[in-house]
């Protein structure tokens, strides 16, 4: 026997859902690579978004956020990487995308992720925010946190990939 939830029609099968995990990635981490990493094995693709706001002052451009990514998520064929500018829920109506994915670390991230996730409801009612908890090694991971570390001269190289490591310590240590 068979019990239907509904939840099947509100996302559609697995091969054909979209959802978009947005965010500044700046620096993308192993926090936010695991998130996508998880929500690709639940939705036939994922695109990595990345929210350009040009009145936010980033340590590294959109050209190399993008790059970090697609190079950290190489190896996933249904994850993909963009830009955007403006309202999420417009962005996702541009793709087609019928699910936010956000990432919960603490108490202090559920009560700003329920205010957006309420508002994105309001302005688009067809699109659900998804949560997904962050992995227990990861809670105290941000973009914020590395940049931190790494300002003091510490390696980062544990908390994000390669690459990133390498552009973090290439920005802090310019001749």
């Amino acid at each position: 026997m068979t019990i239907d939830t509904g939840a099947s029609e509100a996302f559609g099968r697995q091969d054909d859902r979209l959802a978009v995990y947005a965010g500044t990635f700046d620096p993308p981490t192993f926090g936010h690579i695991d998130l996508i990493r998880r929500a690709s094995r639940s939705f036939g693709h994922v695109i990595a978004a990345i929210g350009v706001n040009p009145g936010k002052k980033v340590m590294f451009s959109t050209d190399e956020r993008l790059g970090f990514l697609r190079t950290a998520l190489a190896d996933l064929p249904n994850v993909s990487c963009s830009a955007y500018s403006g309202l999420l829920v417009d962005y996702c109506r541009q793709v087609n995308a019928r699910v936010i994915i956000r990432g919960l670390r603490a108490v202090a991230d559920f009560e700003y992720e329920f205010q957006m996730a309420l508002a994105n409801r309001d302005l688009a009612p067809e699109i659900e925010t998804v949560f997904l908890i962050a992995a227990t090694d990861k809670l105290f991971l941000s973009s914020s946190v590395v940049k931190e570390i790494a300002s003091y001269g510490r390696d980062v190289s544990q908390y994000v990939p390669p690459c990133v490591a390498e552009a973090i310590h290439n920005y802090y240590h310019k001749e």
